[in-house]
């Protein structure tokens, strides 16, 4: 998982104001129960001695949100009378949360939107398609396109003089208009960086439409008879597909890095050996088992590189005034500093992790805690 999205978040000092809340507005009472959440939430910031203008900040984005159809919720971080950042969930949090600390508490909001996958999904006919790309980070664009082409899409039926031009005719206007799709296919593509492209509807169109695609394309490309163009269309067969082969992508990328952890032979692996990497910039992607119910600290200076299970190794470094923080939150924040990715794993998902950490490094030398001699 990228975390350049959080960037914002460290940008500028704390004390940080989270806030994790279900926003859901499927029922008559909605608003109602929105404000009494809220409420209760603004009163536990208030308890924890957070900044009025911050929490002023906060109520702006929750009352103010444009409501999503069903169960979701939304997540805002502020600090000093400024919202810095606020997401969308999928889905309600597990509880809804407040929290007043140096750090923001990311955490709950990474561990809901796990492994993001960037994707394009066509559905197309013969006349032209219509395009959706998701980022990773979640946000959406739409294409509609009109082949350029309209003469004798429907191929005649045998007979008569002129059958062939008439064929000719349809079969290169199936071909233009196909080129325009696989153009705006692959512009779409290229601007989400996408990982998979999902090419659906009329089976012909598609397989002209493939034919097109760069080469790079077309080795993450998904075909699928499924899905119509048709206003009103039930598209329940293709969102199927879709979530399918995006869940495939991520289950795949996350397999890669746990067996990229398991060759480094226990180097990277538990608490102590991640601090010590992160503090010498050397994490390419951290393995993070997600336990709601952690409780464990770490020690902070200014910089995302000062970190450590000790103070003392900080005020060896002239960090005048460490901090205690949540240990995710510190570790977040190191990996957002050093460029550094994330992959949080399911309890269920994990492999036996000493105390829940492990990271793929970027480079092993003598000094690497778990390496011969270090």
């Amino acid at each position: 998982m990228q975390l350049s999205f959080l960037r914002p978040l460290y940008d500028r000092p704390g004390p940080w104001c989270s806030v994790y809340l279900d926003a859901s507005a499927d029922t008559e009472d909605a608003h109602p129960a929105l404000d009494l959440r809220w409420r209760a939430l603004r009163e536990q910031l208030q308890r924890y001695g957070a900044d009025a203008t911050s929490i002023n900040a906060i109520e702006r984005v929750v009352r103010g949100h444009d409501p999503m159809p069903g169960d979701y919720g939304i997540a805002v971080f502020a600090s000093h009378g400024r919202v810095a950042l606020s997401e969308y969930l999928s889905a309600p949090p597990v509880r809804d949360l407040a929290a007043y600390a140096p750090l923001p508490h990311v955490m709950p909001l990474l561990a809901q939107r796990g492994e993001q996958v960037a994707w394009v999904r066509v559905i197309a006919d013969r006349t032209g398609a219509d395009a959706m790309a998701v980022s990773a980070g979640g946000v959406p664009r739409r294409a509609h396109v009109t082949g350029r082409e309209d003469f004798q899409l429907h191929r005649v039926k045998p007979g008569g003089w002129s059958q062939s031009r008439y064929q000719r005719a349809a079969m290169e206007a199936w071909h233009y208009n196909a080129g325009d799709v696989a153009a705006a296919t692959v512009e779409l593509a290229e601007k989400v960086g996408a990982d998979v492209v999902v090419v659906a509807g009329d089976v012909r169109a598609t397989g002209v439409i493939a034919a097109q695609m760069p080469e790079r394309w077309q080795d993450v490309m998904v075909r699928t008879d499924a899905g119509k163009r048709a206003g009103g269309a039930d598209q329940t067969r293709l969102d199927d597909l879709t979530v399918q082969t995006i869940a495939e992508v991520a289950d795949q990328r996350i397999s890669v890095t746990l067996d990229r952890f398991g060759m480094q032979e226990d180097v990277g692996a538990g608490l102590d050996a991640v601090v010590s990497a992160l503090q010498r910039n050397q994490v390419d992607t951290m393995i993070l088992v997600d336990d709601p119910s952690a409780t464990g600290e770490l020690w902070i200076g200014p910089e995302p590189t000062e970190i450590a299970t000790d103070p003392r190794q900080l005020t060896a470094l002239s960090v005048t005034d460490p901090a205690k923080v949540r240990a995710d939150a510190a570790l977040v924040r190191a990996l957002v500093g050093t460029d550094a990715e994330l992959t949080v794993l399911g309890a269920e998902e994990a492999p036996e992790l000493t105390d829940g950490v492990g990271a793929v490094l970027r480079y092993v030398d003598a000094a690497t805690p778990g390496r011969d001699g270090g």
